[in-house]
């Protein structure tokens, strides 16, 4: 997959109700969302000195994360993903990932992982043997999405974020997390070589700017 140009912005309240109504009415909702939401469940990678944490604080340009990601409760589709990031610009990658793979991971038994199939496993192996990378937070949140074919644009309001600690019940709905406070609803634009003036005028906003907002990062408060 190639890059494609990210922004950000952190939001409040009363701009995603504003917003959720201009995006219904020049936007597709996302075939997977469930009533036009959908609850995401990720387990971020870092390593002892917190590199991916720091580097993101500290504004890095180019920098990756790995993270493990599940959608809706549904354990049946799991995804490892690798998120690189050049400036505004962001790529992803992905394998899937079986339960018991995910929770193998989760509990730190790597040693079925070199000889897997999925390359991207075999280059998480590499990395947490090499780099120290283990599985550091739980994020859930609630995301809305919305689709626009031209541009490939998709557009997210993500809020509700909570923290889970207990990296090993990660595929456990009854996981316990816990709301993060103070942090903002978050509006993410995504898109490829374009983005229609149509969806840049559905997304303006007096007084707002893109941002880095990391909801990892907003995460780690807590430890």
């Amino acid at each position: 997959m190639d890059y494609r140009h990210e922004w950000k912005y952190e939001i409040n309240q009363a701009d995603l109700l504003t917003l959720r109504q201009r995006l219904r009415a020049v936007m597709s909702p996302d075939p997977h969302a469930v009533d036009g939401k959908y609850r995401i469940r990720s387990l971020y990678f870092d390593n002892m000195a917190d590199q991916a944490l720091r580097e993101k604080m500290d504004g890095v340009s180019r920098r990756e994360k790995f993270r493990i990601r599940y959608y809706n409760g549904d354990t049946s589709l799991i995804h490892l993903e690798k998120k690189s990031k050049t400036g505004g610009l962001g790529k992803k990658q992905k394998a899937i990932l079986t339960e018991n793979q995910a929770q193998s991971i989760a509990q730190g038994s790597l040693n079925w992982m070199p000889e897997c199939q999925e390359e991207l496993v075999r280059e998480l192996y590499a990395k947490m043997r090499t780099q120290g990378l283990r599985p550091k937070e739980i994020v859930d949140y609630t995301r809305e999405p919305f689709l626009f074919a031209p541009g490939n644009v998709r557009v997210t309001l993500d809020h509700h974020i909570r923290a889970g600690f207990c990296c090993s019940d990660f595929l456990n709905p009854k996981c316990v997390t816990v709301p993060v406070l103070d942090a903002p609803i978050i509006l993410e634009v995504k898109w490829d070589q374009f983005l229609p003036d149509l969806i840049r005028d559905a997304i303006r906003l007096p007084g707002r700017r893109a941002s880095a907002f990391s909801k990892y990062a907003q995460c780690r408060i807590y430890g």
